[in-house]
């Protein structure tokens, strides 16, 4: 959990710019590609981790608009793509304007559950990278280059002067 603004920011931060890689990687034609038969696809799981933003805050007052959360996930990647930044950008212009490092303590009904605001902006986190290696995995599996988010991805090995291991 988080005990001041600032640490989730700089947390938050990190984690924009590393989905941003993989979002970066998604094409219009690759969002069609599924878990498996009558599961999610890319696409949706990408709109998800989009939506979600807007979806998890506005429980907490925040009133972020700048994507209609109950969209349905776009079949273009620069839409999705696009409303990442958007409503990344929004959620800490947000925070800035209305929370306080003293706000963080305060429970807010999340689901049937009590949570504090620092326990939501951990678990807002904890459910993009959560959703963020499944993108990864079905990057992979719609043959499109997969960047390295935590370390270099098996194609991104020879750029650091050494070969990819062994699998």
């Amino acid at each position: 959990m988080f005990h001041r603004i600032e640490d989730f920011e700089k947390t938050y931060a990190q984690q924009v710019e590393m989905t941003g890689k993989v979002l970066a990687t998604l094409t219009d034609q690759n969002l069609a590609q599924p878990v498996a038969e009558g599961h999610r696809t890319l696409g949706h799981i990408a709109w998800h981790v989009v939506a979600t933003v807007p979806e998890m805050m506005n429980r907490t007052g925040l009133g972020l608009s700048s994507i209609d959360q109950e969209a349905p996930p776009p079949t273009v990647a620069r839409e999705i793509i696009d409303g990442y930044q958007k409503v990344t950008s929004e959620l800490l212009q947000s925070l800035k304007e209305n929370w306080t490092d003293e706000t963080l303590g305060q429970v807010d009904d999340m689901y049937g559950m009590k949570w504090p605001r620092s326990m939501t902006l951990r678990i807002l986190i904890d459910h993009e990278i959560h959703h963020r290696g499944q993108m990864t995995v079905l990057l992979r599996q719609a043959g499109a280059k997969v960047p390295g988010v935590m370390g270099p991805s098996k194609e991104e090995w020879t750029a650091f002067g050494m070969d990819a291991p062994a699998y």
